[in-house]
């Protein structure tokens, strides 16, 4: 039945579902979704991803921590988060693993009282500056552009070593990365997972693919540090021919990808020498962005389904 729906009207759908609080406080409740959810987050403990980090570390992949929680609502809830950062900062700087995290400004109260938002980035980073880590700023939606490069500006001088994320879908994008080029920013470049209008954002996937090639092959050249987070073989070829061809120090820029996502891909990668860095969630407030990873390929609904139903199939049947 779900092949028989368009793709984008699909995508359109689980963009739309992922937005859903109540729907979201429902599928936690729910025992059944465990295992599908578990392909993309790792655990729902800090001590559960500190053993998934320790695995990826094992096989040669670098990793970022996202502790999940987003559009909070209470300057309570964003302090809770910011602290929960802390605490993960620390138990990486114990436990010998990557001191690499990404957060979002919604989960740090940016939708609710902006002078609160910065003081729980405030306390991240200097947190990491003690611990001489690595912060990104996640990008949201394209309502959130602004502030989030206005507050990345203005609390840099806590911590250098923070970085920002442009998603190749909006239609600003090229302006920013021109932009964040001059102030030497450490760049992810995403394609973008969010429901965005026509009017901000290229709504043709082709076109999506274009603008983040042309932004890709500006990062390479001309950036300080590029993350190239896609699963896309294609512009991954295309990012490959570029620094060979060019000759661009492989120290310049790294892959990377989602926890879950094309474990192949990553480690072939590795295996030719690249840097490839995994974005690892966890934590209990997974579903917004499990709806969006869906959305990013609706063809993994009807996999994840296919390998619920065996797998419950599979232990009913007698021992």
């Amino acid at each position: 039945m779900l092949r028989e729906v368009p793709e984008r009207t699909l995508r359109s759908l689980l963009l739309a579902l992922s937005q859903q609080r109540w729907l979201g406080r429902a599928a936690t409740r729910l025992q059944f979704t465990r295992p599908m959810v578990g392909r993309f987050v790792a655990g729902q403990t800090l001590d559960e991803a500190l053993d998934a980090l320790a695995v990826l570390r094992a096989a040669g992949l670098r990793t970022t921590v996202d502790v999940l929680g987003e559009s909070v609502t209470s300057t309570e809830a964003a302090a809770a988060a910011a602290d929960r950062y802390l605490r993960t900062l620390d138990a990486l700087a114990e436990r010998g693993l990557d001191r690499n995290v990404s957060l979002k400004l919604s989960q740090m109260g940016l939708e609710i009282d902006r002078g609160s938002c910065r003081d729980n980035v405030a306390r991240i980073l200097r947190r990491a500056e003690e611990l001489e880590a690595f912060v990104r700023i996640d990008m949201e939606d394209h309502t959130k552009v602004d502030p989030t490069l206005d507050l990345w500006r203005e609390l840099r001088p806590l911590h250098q070593a923070t970085g920002v994320v442009i998603q190749a879908a909006l239609r600003r994008s090229a302006a920013d990365v021109e932009r964040l080029i001059g102030e030497r920013a450490p760049i992810r470049l995403c394609k973008g997972a969010y429901r965005e209008p026509a009017s901000v954002a290229f709504t043709d996937k082709a076109e999506v693919d274009r603008n983040y090639a042309a932004l890709m092959a500006e990062l390479l050249r001309r950036g300080a540090h590029t993350a190239l987070a896609t699963h896309d073989e294609r512009l991954i070829r295309r990012a490959i021919e570029i620094v060979e061809g060019e000759g661009i120090d492989r120290a310049r820029f790294e892959f990377q990808m989602l926890y879950g996502v094309r474990r192949d891909l990553q480690e072939r990668l590795v295996a030719a020498g690249y840097g490839v860095r995994v974005y690892v969630p966890y934590g209990s407030e997974w579903y917004p962005y499990f709806m969006r990873r869906l959305a990013e390929r609706p063809a993994n609904v009807t996999f994840l389904l296919r390998s619920l139903f065996r797998e419950g199939a599979g232990s009913r049947r007698p021992g």
